[in-house]
């Protein structure tokens, strides 16, 4: 369980991880605790060069780092930005929850509420403007109007 303490709003939270992930921060907690000594309230990301050790990570940082890690992937665009950015990451996560509950048969209006709490949206209609202008998605809801619209067509005739 991940712990994010004093978001937007001072709010704090907590996230299930993978397995997969919760391995990854344990690699890294352990590289970490080689280069600098831990305190209990020092964040999880933190420097580890010069003046910035033990510091926890601005923007601007893992931004470079993540303009790294995306270039040594290879990711390219696919939207209006020149590149795909670290928050892109969270709508993309967004919109394939969504995509995938609707493959699932998942009731998505009430699924939302709990999506909206795990990426940390103040409310509801945050999370459900993510889901704007999606092709995949605009598709999906064609689809559902067009069975809708069907079964008024039966109910009427």
């Amino acid at each position: 369980m991940l712990t994010i303490r004093n978001t937007k709003f001072a709010k704090s939270r907590h996230v299930p991880m993978h397995s997969s992930t919760v391995e990854a921060m344990k690699r890294y907690r352990s590289l970490r605790s080689c280069q600098i000594e831990a305190s209990e309230l020092m964040s999880f990301f933190v420097g580890t060069r010069s003046r910035l050790s033990g510091l926890a990570l601005g923007l601007p940082r893992v931004s470079r780092v993540f303009e790294g890690l995306r270039d040594q992937l290879g990711w390219v665009n696919r939207g209006a930005h020149a590149h795909p950015r670290i928050h892109d990451l969270r709508h993309t996560f967004v919109v394939r929850r969504v995509m995938l509950w609707h493959a699932q048969g998942v009731n998505v209006d009430q699924s939302m509420l709990a999506l909206a709490t795990y990426v940390g949206h103040a409310t509801v209609t945050h999370t459900y403007w993510y889901l704007t202008g999606v092709p995949e998605l605009m598709a999906l809801a064609a689809k559902k109007f067009e069975q809708f619209a069907q079964t008024l067509e039966v109910d009427h005739v």
